[in-house]
C-alpha cells in the first residue's frame, strides 16, 4: 500500500510517528464511464473557463472560496493555507478519551490504518494500541488532512491502530422531519420483533458479496460474447403489511427454516377485524376435530390393547396343565371333561332361568286379572 499521509501523534507528551494507508478499497464497486450513445466512444471532460469559453489545463486550475450567499470567489492559493495557524497540520491531537458507545456512527467518514513510521515510534505504538484495548476505549482528537481540519478517532483492531474521520456535530442533520408520530406496540409484538432478531443468527462476514457487481460481470461477459442477456427473475411486488403479529409470526417461521406454505410468499394478510372470527372458528373446528381424532385413536388403542390380554390368558390356559404337570393326554382329557361339564351347567343355568320367566309371566297375568274385577 503506498502512504498518503506522514504525522505524528500527540500522545500527552509522547510523539509517535506515523503512516497513513486507507483502509478501503472502493475500486471494487461498480462504474461506468460516460459514452456516446451513437457510436460508442468515451465522451470527455473538460475544463471550461466560463469568462472566455476556452479550455483551462490542469496546471493554471487553482482553488476559491465563495461565501454562502455570495456571488464573489475568493481567490485561495497554497501559500495562503500553509501560513494558517493549524496545529493539526501534521499532528493527531488526542483530546479525550471516550467509550465506544459514546460515538455515534452517523460520524463515520473515512478509515485509515496507521503504522509506526520508523523503529523508535514502535514501542509507544504499541503502548497506545495495547491501552486501548485493555481500557476499551477509543481517543478522540482533531487532525488537519488533505487541507481541512477534522474531528478524528483512534481504535485498536486487530493488531493496528485505525483512524476513522469524525463529521462534525453541526453536520448532521436532525431526525426530527423523518420520525413517525407516536405508534403503540403490543408487547406480543415486541417479543415476536425479537425472536426473529435471535432466530436469525450472526453473520458470517464470508457469505457478504456485492450480488449487484457478479450480475454486471455476467451482463459484461454475455454482451462480449454476442449472446442475449438471461433476463432475471422478477422480484417479488413489495408486500403491504396489514397484520403485524401475523407478518412477524411468518417471519419467524421462515428464519427457522419452518414450512410456511403458500401464505409465506407475499406478507399481506386478511385485516384484523375479519380476521378475528374466522380465525376464531377455524381454531374451534380444529380443536373439536383434533378432539374427535384423539378419542378415536384412544379407543381404537384401548381395543388393540384388551385383544392381545385375552389371547395371552388363553396361552397361560392351554399351558397350565404342561407346568402343574404333566402329561399332555391327561391335560386334554381334563380339559374336555371340564369343557363338558361348563356346557351341562350352563344349560342347566339357561333352563332355570326360563323356568324363572315363565313364572314371573304368569304372576302378573294373575295380577292384572285381578285389578280388572
Amino acid at each position: 500500500m503506498r502512504s498518503i499521509w506522514n504525522g505524528s501523534i500527540s500522545f500527552g507528551l509522547v510523539t509517535i510517528p506515523v503512516k497513513t494507508y486507507s483502509a478501503t478499497d472502493r475500486t471494487s464497486s461498480v462504474s461506468f464511464v460516460r459514452i456516446h450513445e451513437k457510436d460508442g466512444a468515451p465522451v470527455q471532460y473538460r475544463k471550461i473557463c466560463e469568462l472566455d469559453g476556452n479550455e483551462v489545463p490542469n496546471e493554471e486550475v487553482g482553488k476559491g472560496y465563495q461565501p454562502p450567499g455570495d456571488d464573489t470567489i475568493v481567490p485561495i492559493t497554497d501559500d495562503d493555507l500553509s501560513r494558517l495557524p493549524m496545529p493539526t497540520a501534521k499532528t493527531l491531537s488526542i483530546l479525550s478519551f471516550v467509550d465506544p458507545a459514546e460515538i455515534d456512527p452517523l460520524q463515520m467518514d473515512k478509515s485509515y490504518y496507521l503504522a509506526p513510521n520508523g523503529a523508535s515510534a514502535a514501542k509507544p505504538y504499541t503502548l497506545l494500541r495495547e491501552a486501548l484495548e485493555h481500557h476499551r476505549k477509543v481517543a478522540i482528537g482533531k487532525v488537519a488532512m488533505r487541507g481541512r481540519e477534522s474531528l478524528a478517532m483512534l481504535r485498536a483492531h486487530d493488531g493496528a491502530l485505525v483512524m476513522h474521520q469524525l463529521l462534525w456535530p453541526d453536520q448532521i442533520r436532525p431526525a426530527t422531519e423523518v420520525v413517525p408520530d407516536d405508534v403503540e406496540i403490543r408487547e406480543n409484538e415486541m417479543t415476536l420483533a425479537e425472536t426473529l432478531m435471535d432466530s436469525l443468527g450472526e453473520l458470517d462476514p464470508a457469505e457478504l458479496h456485492d450480488d449487484y457487481r457478479e450480475a454486471v460481470e455476467e451482463l459484461v461477459a454475455a454482451k462480449l460474447e454476442g449472446e442475449e442477456p438471461v433476463a432475471p427473475a422478477a422480484a417479488a411486488s413489495g408486500a403491504q403489511v396489514i397484520d403485524l403479529t401475523a407478518a412477524l409470526e411468518k417471519s419467524v417461521r421462515a428464519a427457522k427454516g419452518g414450512d410456511t406454505g403458500a401464505e409465506s410468499e407475499s406478507a399481506s394478510v386478511t385485516p384484523l377485524r375479519g380476521r378475528a372470527k374466522k380465525s376464531a372458528a377455524k381454531s374451534t373446528a380444529k380443536k373439536s376435530g383434533t378432539t374427535q381424532r384423539a378419542s378415536a385413536r384412544k379407543t381404537g388403542a384401548a381395543g388393540t390393547r384388551k385383544a392381545p390380554a385375552k389371547k395371552t390368558a388363553a396361552k397361560k390356559s392351554a399351558t397350565a396343565p404342561k407346568a402343574a404337570g404333566g402329561r399332555t393326554k391327561g391335560a386334554s382329557a381334563a380339559g374336555k371333561s371340564t369343557a363338558s361339564r361348563g356346557t351341562a351347567a350352563a344349560k342347566s343355568a339357561s333352563k332355570s332361568t326360563a323356568t324363572k320367566t315363565a313364572a314371573k309371566k304368569t304372576t302378573a297375568k294373575k295380577a292384572g286379572k285381578r285389578s280388572s274385577a
